[in-house]
């Protein structure tokens, strides 16, 4: 299962999530495949204001503040 981050350098909440990812990626193994919305003009007007961004099957799970429960849930589902 491939799972979709969205984010970008220099961000706190980015950083922060991608530390939850690994929690889960422990508990639900999954590949990570990272985007940094900054290399592409598209990504960068859709997700600026909401990164990171997680999704999974072209479907966001979360953005923004990321938690451990509502990622482990629909990375699950």
């Amino acid at each position: 299962m491939e799972i979709t981050y969205y984010s970008r350098p220099n961000c706190g909440l980015c950083e922060e999530g991608k530390l939850l990812l690994k929690l889960v990626c422990e508990d639900f193994p999954f590949q990570l495949n990272e985007i940094n919305i900054e290399e592409d003009e598209e990504i960068h007007e859709k997700y600026m204001l909401m990164i990171p961004v997680v999704m999974k099957n072209n479907e966001i799970i979360q953005y923004g503040q990321l938690d451990y429960v509502t990622l482990l849930e629909g990375i699950q589902e």
